[in-house]
């Protein structure tokens, strides 16, 4: 992918070792919902044409090894689907988690200065 934004389907079936005709499965809508099977695995030009930046294709990469364990078949793509999505709601909550541990540490940080400082003005004033 080195200096291309977006890689058409042909480059990407090749570089993930994935087949045209399933990329456009997991990509298409299921008419039975009216929903995307598999949401954001392509982006697309107004003429339907698909498209693939960094993010589609680790987001393929991984459903790929969900549902194939070398020629094994391993999961539905419903179970996959939810699989991705479990994962990514994982990552946001680890993210989210970070972000309060640093907050916290700020303020203990703040906390520390404070009494260092109340220290200081305590001896200076017994002076």
């Amino acid at each position: 992918m080195i200096g291309k934004k977006y890689l058409n389907i042909s480059e990407v079936s090749k570089l993930l070792q994935i087949e045209e005709h399933k990329i456009r499965y997991w990509d298409s809508i299921d008419p039975k919902t009216n929903k995307s099977r598999i949401d954001g695995i392509s982006t697309k030009s107004k003429g339907g044409t698909r498209y693939f930046n960094k993010d589609n294709i680790k987001k393929l990469e991984k459903l790929k090894n969900i549902l194939y364990d070398g020629d094994n078949h391993n999961y539905s793509i419903k179970l996959a689907e939810k699989i991705l999505s479990s994962n990514n709601k994982m990552q946001i909550e680890k993210n989210q988690i970070s972000s309060n541990n640093q907050q916290l540490n700020k303020v203990e940080n703040i906390e520390q200065i404070l009494n260092k400082m109340r220290l200081l003005l305590n001896n200076n004033s017994k002076k």
